[in-house]
């Protein structure tokens, strides 16, 4: 029979065993998406002890550990494996796919467990055929043979290892708790003993095996104890609000404790690594568009008037894309910001004492990061930065630590005694004190178009999305760490157009849009993205990297409230 056909065993199918699959979808032909597929599992057959999913935490830690579980009984049966033979007219199809999470642990639409503890897992079926003929006898084996073998393996926990599944349910509660006490102990964040920083290769998120790394030791002056809910009090460095310089010798670590702050992972090595949750990296971004933004801090005097209040351009340049970055993210309510210099613009970090006598204040239209770092910090907001090639920044460092052969050391003493002795780099003209304004605006439309219907969106790789016709480049947000979130990001983009079209959403700031989107996502579920399409694919974005979506789209256009 044609392959239409598979659309009759669309619905829900009730199997022995306490579970029934869900056919949401049939694919249309065999080079089409997979046929979404849904199983859920009762309580009563699944059986979680309540505990495992008491809070919200925890239930996110056991669908984690589920997902890979059910991955990996799918994998190890070679139920993930492509069908291909004979071209046009060869077997094609057949594999079953779970959206396996890579090293970090995020709210997921792959596993849901309810209220009562039932397990409703997802994942897609590429149904199997010769041509466009289809192939039911194996369809029918895919489905009624192999499928429940994988839902018992992968999702009843009499067949989990209970000891590990507790292990990872603990050890990402205790992360979150461990994040969650970072402001009142008066950190922005905290890097446990033993961790191990350094990660297989530089293409791998994978840890260094054990026996290769350098477990990390806090220097002692540095050191805090916390005490987590599961694996009691733990020691390691605490970085303090305020700026906090990492300096050493190429190799050394830098940049690899920077990465590791930027978003500790559970169970890996990084599971006593955290920031606060509102910290944001940023860096240089050639070729942005920016779009009615106020960079007024950093830039202004431009050549022929050009207004940097409400600044726009299609194509900005290293230090006016690092500028706006920046401000985006503080409009968002970013508390710590993350830099590294090998990413950043020089001219907008640094301009040293010979530059500054060459070229006066009133040909220079920047004003560079080291003369705004303090009066950020004024308004509450704390920087870590790695820096090699510039002592400029231990005049206004609250701490230094340097890394060598990835031991870190406090070096706060020796910094300022060496910045005391050839002199501290010179401030520039002007009113340094006062940070400046960081303007709150407004998406008035995104995507114009004379037609109602929802944009189609692309998610093609982890930093691009294919919007309408437009090309969204997400390369400079190196905190969005899974393809899975992009594909959460495509779908926010389209909610926040719908949003935006509606009276009671008029005049509202990109920063309200988005916490009433994350508000959704805790009360709701990440199906508020697309509820008619129960997809199993997405990840939980933060709303500074849906946000930074949002500034980068070339068809936003934004007002200043």
């Amino acid at each position: 029979q044609n392959y239409p056909k598979y659309h009759d065993v669309e619905g829900s199918w009730q199997f022995q065993g306490g579970f029934s699959f869900m056919l949401d979808r049939a694919q249309s032909d065999p080079f089409a998406q997979p046929s979404r597929c849904r199983v859920q599992v009762s309580p009563e057959a699944a059986r979680f002890p309540r505990d495992l999913w008491e809070s919200p935490i925890r239930r996110t830690a056991l669908c984690d550990f589920l997902t890979r579980s059910l991955g990996s009984a799918v994998s190890a049966a070679g139920g993930d494996v492509r069908r291909e033979s004979g071209g046009w007219h060869g077997q094609k199809g057949g594999e079953m796919t779970v959206d396996t999470p890579g090293q970090h642990v995020l709210q997921r639409t792959s596993c849901i467990i309810d209220d009562q503890g039932g397990v409703e897992a997802r994942f897609t079926v590429a149904l199997p055929a010769r041509g466009r003929t289809i192939l039911g006898n194996l369809a029918a084996q895919i489905l009624v043979d192999f499928l429940p073998r994988y839902i018992r393996a992968g999702l009843f926990y009499e067949m989990q290892d209970a000891a590990a599944l507790r292990r990872h349910v603990d050890c990402v509660e205790d992360t979150e708790a461990l994040r969650s006490a970072l402001p009142g102990l008066g950190l922005v964040a905290f890097v446990g003993n033993g961790s191990i920083l350094p990660r297989k290769t530089g293409e791998s998120d994978l840890p260094m095996p054990a026996a290769e790394a350098v477990p990390f030791t806090s220097p002692e002056n540095l050191a805090v104890q916390v005490s987590l809910p599961r694996r009691g009090v733990v020691t390691g460095m605490g970085i303090r609000k305020g700026v906090t310089l990492i300096v050493g010798g190429g190799f050394h670590g830098k940049t690899t404790l920077l990465k590791a702050l930027e978003a500790g992972v559970p169970g890996d090595g990084r599971e006593l690594v955290v920031t606060v949750a509102d910290s944001v990296k940023v860096r240089a971004e050639d070729g942005r568009r920016v779009e009615a933004t106020d960079i007024s801090p950093f830039i202004s005097n431009l050549p022929f008037g050009k207004d940097t209040t409400m600044f726009r351009t299609p194509d900005a340049s290293g230090s006016t894309s690092q500028a706006a970055n920046i401000q985006e993210a503080l409009e968002l309510g970013a508390s710590t910001l993350l830099l590294d210099e090998d990413v950043c613009a020089t001219n907008f970090m640094i301009r040293d004492a010979r530059m500054q006598a060459l070229v006066k204040k009133e040909n220079e239209p920047i004003t560079p990061f080291i003369s705004k770092i303090r009066s950020l910090l004024a308004r509450g907001v704390s920087s870590i930065l790695v820096m090699g090639g510039s002592g400029d920044y231990f005049g206004v460092s609250d701490t230094v630590l340097r890394m060598d052969s990835y031991e870190a050391s406090d070096v706060t003493a020796e910094a300022l005694a060496i910045d005391r002795r050839f002199g501290s780099a010179p401030s520039l003209t002007g009113n340094n004190s006062h940070y400046g304004t960081v303007a709150s605006r407004s998406p008035v439309t995104i995507y114009p178009s004379q037609s109602s219907e929802r944009v189609k969106t692309t998610t093609r790789q982890t930093n691009l999305i294919q919007f309408g016709d437009e090309n969204l480049d997400l390369s400079g947000l190196e905190q969005l760490i899974e393809k899975s979130q992009t594909r959460a990001i495509a779908e926010a983009l389209c909610l926040l157009r719908l949003w935006i079209s509606q009276p009671q959403a008029s005049g509202s700031s990109l920063a309200q849009l988005l916490k009433r989107m994350d508000a959704e996502f805790d009360s709701q579920g990440l199906d508020v993205l697309a509820p008619a399409l129960k997809a199993g694919n997405f990840a939980r974005p933060r709303i500074f990297e849906i946000g930074a979506a949002v500034n980068r789209l070339r068809s936003v256009r934004m007002e200043q409230r």
